[in-house]
């Protein structure tokens, strides 16, 4: 009975003393590891796991109250181009006097061309955002409804540094769905994609916010070394896994709550098809373009006048000037607009990083373009910067359009601009003259023509080095120069006066 005892106690004993020890071990441990960080059996530090209220993904996946939100106010688009005597490129350095003596044909008729893309109703009264590649160059649209109603479209105005458009439909009462909120969404939050992929109308298909503020996305812009005055793709994308393919562009990016978040656009493929992950613009930026459009006709773009890269890429050009900084993340200002830089007055510098516009974090180019592109010309933002890579300064800058000026650009229409009236040769005309192609100054105004010498009656055959076939083509080059670079907008025109003589004639459009 002796032993019992004795080796009861000595197994307590023993027992407490591996409890205390244990004990004493666990706080010291704990006491001596990073904040935050936990220890791993294989020797690796790593975050501490904190609970957080989520909901569990099954609780999410339901999606059929946002699918029948959205699917009735997502509808199909039919572009069509009609058959034109000739898409050739025209080299104005190279006068065929064949063709303009005896004119020559250099055309085959075309069949008209036909496109597919997606649209978003936004107003009852049947406005409706689409992208721009949709509906650019389109001679008729065609809006086909989720009842299979069709009505005819008109383009509001489009624009293609974000590729955004706004078209209407004569029509009451429509399905809409509401604007939601871009910056608020999370990555790995669910979305819907829904459109008319290969013209499969009513198509919806789920996937997760894979990545956003996502750039440099496609490899013929260079995004790190651009200035802002320039012609300037906006690409600040949402990156998802949600199965988008041709016929989608245009068609709605919207949350588990119906709302839309953003215009599906692009795919990243190879093939052409869904290769696994797709890209929309968010509506933030979305929102802001078209409602420019429907109250102005352009976009009122405002510009910090600022040139800018990622820190990655300014490391790579010129790694002296980012050696101080600790850090990889904000918008790199390598340099300033030569017109009104808004930037610079307010008293930003070269080398200056940009972390924040209105306390908005900004982690690259593409971020800080998201976020200037939800203002117009004359509005004010806070820009907080990091100089010399440890002082942040804060500034108030009044932005400014691509002009260097605080006020609203207008859609100016070609005639207006440049003073002058035209028209279509007439098929007489045409044989007369022993041309298949031009268009005839019919009058002319106090203007950039008149200032030029252009007299009345000029034939014009070109526009630099483009073609010009119909007043369309001539509007649509006056419009993409009036896009370009302000330290670079002119016309290059080629023509014959009545008398069968050519000339030229160069025109700066700056002013």
């Amino acid at each position: 009975m002796k032993k019992f005892w004795k080796f009861l106690f000595s197994f307590l004993l023993i027992g407490a003393v591996s409890a205390g020890v244990g004990t004493v071990t666990f706080f010291y441990w704990n006491q001596h590891q990073p904040s935050g960080a936990t220890g791993t059996s294989d020797g690796f530090l790593q975050g501490a796991l904190h609970a957080v209220n989520y909901a569990t993904p099954a609780e999410n996946t339901d999606f059929t109250y946002a699918a029948e939100l959205s699917v009735h106010a997502v509808v199909h688009i039919k572009s069509i181009v009609k058959p034109t005597r000739s898409s050739e490129r025209y080299d104005s350095r190279s006068f065929d006097p064949f063709e303009f003596f005896f004119g020559r044909p250099n055309y085959q008729e075309k069949q008209p061309r036909v496109g597919f893309g997606s649209g978003v109703i936004i107003s009852t009264d049947g406005y409706i955002i689409t992208n721009n590649h949709v509906i650019d160059g389109a001679d008729e649209l065609e809006v086909t409804t989720n009842d299979n109603k069709r009505y005819k479209a008109r383009v509001i105005g489009g624009d293609d540094v974000c590729d955004i458009a706004l078209i209407k439909v004569d029509a009451k009462d429509l399905p809409t769905i509401p604007f939601g909120d871009s910056d608020k969404l999370k990555v790995g939050e669910w979305v819907l994609a829904v459109g008319n992929p290969f013209n499969l109308t009513s198509t919806v298909t789920a996937g997760i916010v894979s990545a956003k503020g996502r750039g440099n996305v496609f490899p013929s812009y260079d995004r790190n070394n651009r200035s802002d005055q320039a012609q300037m793709k906006v690409e600040s994308f949402i990156q998802t896994d949600a199965a988008v393919n041709p016929g989608n562009s245009g068609g709605a990016l919207v949350n588990t709550k119906g709302e839309l978040v953003g215009i599906n656009t692009a795919i990243y493929s190879e093939t052409g098809n869904f290769a696994g992950y797709s890209f929309a613009v968010p509506v933030s930026i979305a929102r802001k373009v078209v409602a420019d459009l429907k109250q102005y006709g352009v976009v009122q773009r405002a510009v910090l006048g600022v040139e800018i890269r990622n820190i990655p890429a300014q490391r790579e050009v010129e790694p002296k000037t980012v050696e101080n900084l600790k850090t990889e993340e904000g918008a790199y200002v390598a340099g300033f607009s030569s017109i009104g830089s808004a930037a610079q007055s307010a008293g930003l510098e070269v080398g200056d990083v940009i972390t924040a516009v209105n306390d908005k974090k900004i982690r690259s180019v593409s971020e800080l373009q998201e976020q200037i592109s939800k203002y117009s010309p004359g509005e004010k933002v806070k820009v907080t910067v990091l100089r010399n890579g440890t002082n942040e300064k804060t500034f108030t800058i009044t932005l400014k359009n691509r002009q260097g000026s605080l006020e609203l650009v207008k859609n100016v229409a070609p005639a207006e601009l440049l003073g002058a009236a035209f028209k279509e040769l007439s098929p007489e005309k045409k044989k007369e003259l022993g041309l298949n192609f031009g268009i005839e100054v019919t009058g002319l105004t106090n203007g950039k023509f008149r200032d030029a010498g252009i007299p009345k009656g000029f034939i014009i055959l070109s526009v630099n080095d483009e073609k010009i076939n119909t007043v369309d083509d001539f509007d649509k080059i006056i419009q993409s120069v009036l896009k370009q670079n302000p330290d670079d907008k002119g016309l290059f025109i080629k023509g014959v006066t009545a008398s069968g003589k050519v000339s030229y004639f160069a025109i700066d459009l700056n002013n």
